[in-house]
């Protein structure tokens, strides 16, 4: 079976930093370009970052733009999000997600609260 699990999420004060984890398992990684979506309470899943298969390219939406980095190891089979100077408005549940044109689509992991507050 495949599956994407997330952590890392917490507690964390506005202008504070968290890195999100994503390890995948259960198809090969490196066929696969990556993605974190973001869902807060009563609001649609929005894209957050995504990187390709190889790791070489990266995009990100704009309200994260120079606050997060997304980037992956091929080795550990995971992909990150390093978030700094986070806002309130950052906090939603932070879910992985894997996607490719020629293989098999691949479920979406648990999720990871991410809440900053004061």
């Amino acid at each position: 079976q495949v599956q994407l699990v997330e952590s890392g999420g917490g507690l964390v004060q506005p202008g504070g930093s968290l890195r999100l984890s994503c390890v995948a398992s259960g198809f090969i990684f490196s066929n696969y370009d990556m993605s974190w979506y973001r869902q807060a309470p009563g609001k649609e899943r929005e894209l957050v970052a995504g990187i390709t298969s190889t790791g070489t390219i990266s995009r990100y939406a704009a309200f994260v733009k120079g606050r997060f980095t997304i980037s992956r190891d091929t080795a550990k089979n995971t992909v990150y999000l390093q978030m700094n100077s986070l806002k309130p408005e950052d906090t939603a549940v932070y879910y992985c997600n894997a996607n490719s044109e020629r293989y098999r689509a691949i479920r979406w992991g648990q999720g990871t609260q991410v809440t900053v507050s004061s």
